[in-house]
């Protein structure tokens, strides 16, 4: 992510002592909402949240002028509903007599669908007197841009418009400084008994044995009245909306082990609600709730992790890039053409100009990953149509590569911001402190990152094997450029005293000598001869960089090492999961089922959802990993990891061209005797793989259920 983001979200949420893991979070496409278990919003970072605007900044249910006693609160498993259980404190007299704590139930019940939050309060009570119930809603709105609520000053803002009141619904204004009117609308079923442009109070008669529903709705337009049969009909298109998409790809089970069945569930869900389904098809929103919008580098990564069970993150991510590539040259945007985007934005901020991010190009390794990704995407799916119309954008990537990515052409792919608002640093560890020579001093750029030289090699490998399927005459050249790079890579980026890769070359090409993660992506490229790759490998699984609970992002010792760190150290899945899966490639195996098994221990202590990152704290005997306070949760490429980590364990390959499934030396983690791989559609068949440890050793078996699937088993 963003190095402004890793910065700027400590001061954001200072007002919350307990970080974001305190939140619960819902989304439907690009509306999303977080709050407190209680479901209160309290202007901290929560709110409902509409393309980048904070449409409802404050809400806080009160009972008696008090906050109920919470009993439980929890998001279902599809992700859908947001439910709190609470119970009243003891209630002010009324009319003589005071109702003690304990006898009223109050179920908040919420989901997302359609711009609008729906909102049900049932009232239960289960006292032996009636009682007068006085219930209360504080709420605002101050359409803050999301950058704004993360910490970003602003010299001057638009206008706030006086709340509009009718009856039972206020409605808010906003005209920002890009003179556009943002308004949303907050409306109950019943009218309060008092309403004011912040506070709306009922006093509802409940006999004893009785129930009472409020609904409430808020959205971007003026509320119709809210009701049980609105509730109901919306309730039902989200939750199908919902199951549509788990629905997509094949499934994978775990039928002896319920928790790490749940987990994989867990996983699956969150990736699914994190996908929104755009004109140009899926895209998984990189997480909420500071990232709940494309970008491409998180978009392809997860699409990748997918891309064996579910291929339609990756068609729907390839498509909707090429939609926005670059044309022109542009040093605000970061733009040159033929490069992929980074990121856009759709909040005032970004349609000013005071940030870069209404579209931004300023990642230097996703134009790359963008043509592996259609590479890769080739392979597992045949479906060459694709491909086709995505060929001038895949040409256009590679003449950006050429002409932009190197520019001091030495044949490695660099970056320098083209200005000072952009970022510093533009690989995946792109904070500000991320990239620094063995002591700790930061080197001048242009920056060659070692990761992003491997992603060029996949890039122009899989442009090659596209080229030769399409007849491209330039393919040759394509794989010579491959050889090129690794020639290349190998040469300047290896120390042989380390037995490791240094992680950059600053702009004179020397190395920068620290030990990190990025070796680790180097594997999953393919680039390193044999002997280096297992001598990265053997480094990488010492406990210089394991935790116990995954790899850290740099080796322990090294100068910038901290474990609290957004980047110099502490623990991201899905670089675990890369990293995993580029020993898997070089075929280690048991370390990667090892790994599997240490990330799932992290997760089971994390109520089975992977946050975005943690600390990178060494693993003691009876204590939780070490949450990082502001980590997106859920966030898209630590969901996405364990099907990586799964497949890399598994030692699946798909080729759909040729219909077959090759499974490699599988293994699984400790633990983890059974696991089923349903419904896997491979070129024009469907078939079952079932892997069940027999005799010390992993056995799959299969059993087609449509077309033909052929299964090729080594090891």
């Amino acid at each position: 992510m963003d190095d402004a983001y890793s910065v700027q979200t400590t001061a954001a949420d200072s007002s919350d002592q307990d970080g974001l893991e305190t939140l619960m979070a819902l989304k439907d496409r690009d509306t999303f909402l977080v709050a407190d278990h209680w479901g209160d919003v309290k202007s901290g970072a929560d709110g409902l949240f509409n393309q980048d605007t904070r449409m409802l900044s404050h809400f806080v249910l009160t009972v008696g002028r008090a906050r109920p006693s919470r009993l439980s609160s929890g998001v279902t498993e599809d992700n859908v509903f947001f439910t709190c259980h609470s119970t009243n404190r003891p209630l002010p007299p009324m009319g003589g007599r005071s109702a003690p704590a304990g006898v009223l139930h109050l179920e908040r019940r919420r989901f997302l669908w359609d711009q609008r939050l729906f909102e049900r309060v049932r009232m239960v009570n289960h006292g032996i007197e009636d009682i007068l119930l006085p219930l209360a809603f504080e709420f605002g709105a101050d359409f803050a841009d999301i950058f704004q609520v993360r910490g970003t000053q602003r010299a001057a803002r638009g206008a706030i418009h006086a709340p509009a009141m009718d009856g039972r619904r206020v409605t808010f204004g906003y005209t920002g400084l890009d003179d556009v009117v943002r308004t949303s609308c907050l409306a109950f079923s019943e009218p309060p008994a008092r309403l004011s442009p912040n506070r709306a109070e009922f006093m509802f008669s409940l006999p004893k044995g009785k129930r009472l529903d409020l609904y409430i709705e808020c959205g971007l337009d003026v509320c119709d009245a809210p009701d049980k049969d609105r509730w109901r009909w919306n309730s039902i298109q989200a939750r199908l909306a919902m199951r549509k998409r788990m629905r997509r790809g094949a499934g994978v089970q775990a039928p002896r082990n319920p928790r790490v069945n749940d987990w994989l569930t867990q996983s699956r869900t969150d990736v699914a609600l994190l996908t929104t389904d755009l004109p140009t098809g899926p895209y998984p929103y990189a997480g909420v709730p500071w990232f709940s919008t494309p970008f491409g580098r998180d978009g392809i990564i997860t699409a990748w992790q997918m891309l064996w069970i579910d291929p339609s993150l990756a068609k729907g991510v390839l498509t909707y890039l090429a939609s926005r590539q670059a044309t022109e040259v542009n040093a605000f945007m970061d733009s040159a053409p033929g490069k992929i985007m980074h990121e856009t934005r759709g909040g005032e901020m970004s349609a000013l100009g005071e940030v870069p991010f209404g579209l931004y190009y300023g990642g230097v390794d996703t134009t790359c990953l963008f043509i592996a990704l259609a590479g890769a995407y080739a392979k597992r799916t045949g479906d060459m149509e694709t491909i086709r119309a995505l060929w001038p954008n895949l040409i256009a990537a590679a003449g950006w590569m050429i002409d932009y990515g190197d520019s001091n052409g030495d044949g490695l792919i660099d970056y320098a911001r083209a200005a000072d608002t952009g970022l510093s640093n533009q690989g995946w560890k792109d904070s500000e402190d991320s990239i620094f020579y063995s002591d700790g001093r930061f080197p001048k750029g242009p920056i060659a990152l070692l990761e992003v030289q491997g992603y060029a090699f996949a890039a122009w490998r899989a442009l090659a094997e596209m080229g030769e399927h399409l007849g491209d005459e330039r393919a040759p050249q394509w794989r010579a450029r491959a050889d090129a790079v690794r020639a290349l890579v190998e040469d300047r980026f290896w120390m042989e005293d380390e037995g490791f890769y240094a992680i950059a070359l600053d702009g004179d090409g020397e190395q920068c000598r620290a030990i990190g993660s990025n070796a680790g992506h180097l594997l999953f490229s393919g680039l390193p001869s044999h002997e280096r790759a297992r001598r990265v490998t053997r480094r990488m699984l010492t406990a210089e960089f394991r935790s116990g609970w995954g790899l850290r992002t740099l080796g322990k010792g090294q100068t910038r090492f901290n474990p609290m760190s957004y980047h110099n150290g502490s623990v991201w899945p899905h670089d675990t999961a890369i990293a995993a899966a580029g020993m898997a490639r070089y075929g280690e195996r048991r370390a990667v089922a090892m790994l599997l098994g240490e990330v799932f221990g992290a997760a089971a202590h994390f109520q089975l959802r992977l946050p975005e990152l943690f600390c990178g704290f060494i693993r003691e005997t009876g204590e939780p990993p070490i949450a990082y306070p502001v980590a997106c949760l859920p966030q898209a490429w630590a969901a996405g990891s364990v099907f990586l980590m799964l497949q890399s364990v598994l030692g699946i390959d798909i080729s759909a061209g040729e219909n077959l499934v090759e499974v490699f030396t599988p293994a699984l983690p400790i633990g983890l005797d059974r696991l089923n791989v349903t419904n896997l559609e491979v070129g024009g068949g469907v078939i079952d793989l079932n892997f069940q440890r027999l005799d010390g050793r992993v056995v799959v078996m299969s059993s087609e259920k449509s077309g033909v699937v052929n299964l090729r088993v080594a090891g």
